[in-house]
């Protein structure tokens, strides 16, 4: 079983960064694909990017342009660049892998990220 646990979150100025990061363990592959959702208070989580091994990435619509996924392929963890953030970019910010041949699907514990002034 892949184990993913997030860090970085915190509290940020509207207008401000930060970055959060999500590190695998449990497994001697590579993990293919890393999602990053988020769940906002009241509302359903939602899908916010993702990005392969091979480095091609996706996003929603609504942080295009504002994020930027990247990962350490070496050590399977993935990270989560956030520029320009609104107050409706607050969340629980949570790490996903889809279930593969090798590994289960696994969620991380989430990491709270709060855009305030």
């Amino acid at each position: 079983q892949v184990q993913l646990v997030e860090s970085g979150g915190g509290l940020v100025q509207p207008g401000g960064s930060l970055r959060i990061s999500c590190a695998a363990s449990g497994t001697d592959r590579t993990i293919h694909v890393m999602n990053w959702y988020r769940q906002a208070p009241g509302k359903q989580r939602e899908f916010v990017a993702m990005i392969t091994s091979g480095g091609s990435t996706n996003y929603d619509d609504s942080v295009k342009g504002r994020f930027t996924v990247a990962r350490d392929g070496a050590k399977n963890t993935a990270y989560l660049q956030m520029n320009h953030m609104k107050g409706d970019d607050t969340a629980v910010y949570y790490c996903n892998i889809p279930r593969t041949p090798w590994y289960d699907a696994s969620w991380g514990q989430g990491t709270q990220v709060i855009v305030s002034s």
